[in-house]
């Protein structure tokens, strides 16, 4: 299968102008590759954890020994996802948080290919800086455990929580979680 521009164009399902590292909270989601069930199962109301869902909790919970500006509130790891609220506050160190990661850009001349990429820029102690080092700690790890088969699906879901409302609700959502698991119809195969 070859590459079709149109069909495999990237587009940013951020808002358009928002600024992810600014202060604030927010509801992340990040699914497993194909949604498969790699980090645990369903049991009696709750999530039993597999090795690397441990991991991916034990990683979650790493994340403000790593970015400073972070703050974690509740979070859910599913069996093909994890749920979780991050506050950004306003003070940063420069020298924390991993910036490695971020690709190479190569230098484009058309003005097309520069507005394909403009996306690929990570700011850093940002959403997006903090959640691809969270993916790749636990990709790294399990890849050196012998679980080479493990992948996230590309990107994640943000929510921006706007008010107190908004963020009891999803503390809410996130804790009854895995008691709907089986009401969701595409986990009732699973």
């Amino acid at each position: 299968m070859g590459y079709h521009r149109e069909r495999h164009r990237r587009r940013s399902i951020r808002l358009k102008n928002y600024d992810y590292s600014k202060s604030g909270a927010y509801f992340i989601t990040i699914c497993t590759y194909d949604r498969r069930c790699l980090l645990g199962k369903i049991r009696g109301g709750g999530v039993q954890l597999s090795t690397i869902g441990k991991i991916a909790k034990g990683c979650w919970f790493e994340i403000p020994n790593h970015f400073n500006n972070v703050i974690l509130d509740c979070c859910a790891v599913m069996p093909n996802h994890i749920h979780g609220i991050l506050f950004l506050s306003g003070k940063t160190n420069a020298n924390v948080g991993v910036q490695y990661i971020e690709p190479l850009r190569k230098i484009r001349k058309n003005v097309a290919s520069r507005r394909i990429n403009r996306y690929q820029r990570v700011i850093p102690q940002s959403i997006g800086s903090i959640i691809r080092c969270y993916k790749a700690a636990v990709t790294r790890w399990c890849h050196r455990e012998g679980h080479s088969f493990f992948r996230w699906q590309r990107n994640y879901y943000e929510h921006v929580i706007r008010n107190e409302r908004d963020l009891n609700e999803i503390r809410k959502y996130i804790l009854n979680n895995p008691l709907k698991w089986h009401l969701v119809k595409e986990n009732r195969r699973i």
